[in-house]
């Protein structure tokens, strides 16, 4: 039993790592109208625990997944639209829609999976139906427009990580499929220097102080009164912007690189708050805030701020959120994530890092201490490690399977 439980464990790693990975089509119908559609893939990696370890669990969405219809909605009697795909024995994916009249986005991603199915659990410690909720998406577009991700995009959901790719939906729909015209994610936007014109496609490429793809890393650091450096950062950095543009006359997504060579950094240190501003040519302005709670050690960055004045736009623009949960650590490490994030301020403005180590406190020597590494990263980590032993089992299944069926052969020779 705990052989075939490895097995179907390894199965599902096997397929996500090989991309083979089923897409599937959900909708939500009010009526006779289609109001939320999505096509997409998406595989799933939970950490889970057993009475003396703990395991990560891989699963991939398959294609009898189906809507609830009893928890989806298309957001009437006050409620928010909401999309809820269920799949095998008590686990669901749920996406929850707001929009400020212009743009949609995901403003809830939930997780439920059930702990007492052994076939993605086994040895589970506990049999409860686990939720976890995750407010940091990044999935956003233009109302009557289709969000369009082929790249894959991974979102932290408590314990575990959810990574999209081939995905193409849409919210508050006006007809019954998926508008022509697209917003494109920025890593499919990053992954071609030349996007086709095409009609019915949105290209969104305004003026704006850099160009888009792969920012270069920054070194920043903060000094205290005393001279003495109390906050290290480095990290690669780009803004996703959505404002009114001059020249299109109309509102534009834009994604624009923090170029680290014209950035200055400056800040404060406090005993339980940290803050770096990095402020580009007197033209943008960036602020982290992280704050440390004392009673567990732990830190996190709690709030982001933007002030953008862009030559192509209308008047300043202007963005702050300060109920943010991103970067979590523990105080005397630094936090480490070289894959990249994308960090949800306002459904208007999102940041998104590369290869990010950071360290708000405790800084002791003016170099970055042991890093506490993301998820995501370790999950990245785990995977070459699981497909190794794979084809290393594969290799010994094969052999022993040889070795048996010469041993067999040999014995069916008698000696005259």
């Amino acid at each position: 039993m705990k052989l075939s439980h490895a097995l179907t464990a390894l199965i599902f790693t096997w397929f996500a790592v090989l991309g083979c990975i089923q897409a599937v089509t959900l909708e939500v119908h009010e009526g006779n109208s289609t109001c939320i559609k999505a096509e997409l893939s998406a595989s799933l990696s939970i950490t889970y625990n057993t009475s003396n370890s703990t395991r990560a669990a891989h699963v991939s969405l398959p294609n009898s997944t189906t809507v609830d219809k009893g928890s989806s909605s298309c957001g009437t009697g006050g409620k928010s639209p909401q999309l809820v795909a269920v799949f095998g024995p008590g686990h669901a994916l749920g996406l929850s829609f707001s929009t400020n009249g212009s743009l949609y986005s995901v403003a809830n991603l939930t997780l439920w999976y059930n702990l007492s199915d052994t076939s993605i659990f086994p040895e589970a410690n506990s049999s409860d139906v686990v939720t976890e909720v995750s407010a940091s998406v990044g999935i956003w577009a233009m109302i009557n427009t289709t969000y369009r991700c082929l790249s894959p995009t991974t979102v932290r959901v408590g314990g575990a990580t959810v990574t999209f790719s081939d995905m193409r939906l849409e919210a508050y729909m006006p007809g019954s499929d998926l508008s022509p015209t697209e917003s494109v994610c920025v890593a499919d936007k990053a992954a071609t220097t030349t996007l086709p014109t095409t009609a019915g496609t949105t290209t969104t490429a305004a003026p704006a102080p850099t160009p888009a793809g792969t920012p270069e890393r920054g070194n920043y650091s903060v000094h205290d009164s005393n001279g003495t450096i109390c906050l290290l950062a480095q990290m690669g950095l780009q803004l996703n912007v959505s404002y009114f543009s001059l020249s299109q006359n109309k509102t534009v997504q834009n994604v624009v690189n923090l170029t680290p060579n014209v950035t200055r950094s400056s800040g404060s240190c406090a005993a339980s708050s940290a803050t770096l501003a990095l402020t580009e040519e007197q033209t943008t302005t960036l602020n982290f805030t992280f704050t440390l709670n004392s009673t567990s050690n732990k830190y996190h960055l709690s709030k982001i701020s933007l002030r953008a004045n862009w030559s192509d736009m209308t008047a300043p623009f202007l963005a702050s959120n300060s109920s943010l949960n991103y970067l979590r650590s523990t105080l005397g490490h630094s936090y480490m994530c070289n894959t990249e994030q994308t960090l949800v301020v306002m459904s208007n403005f999102s940041l998104n890092t590369f290869k990010l180590q950071v360290q708000p406190f405790g800084v002791t020597t003016a170099q970055f201490a042991t890093a506490e590494e993301c998820q995501v990263d370790q999950d990245q980590m785990l995977i070459p490690i699981v497909v190794g032993a794979a084809l290393a089992g594969l290799v010994l299944i094969v052999l022993v399977a040889y070795l048996i069926g010469r041993k067999r052969s040999h014995a069916g020779y008698q000696t005259i």
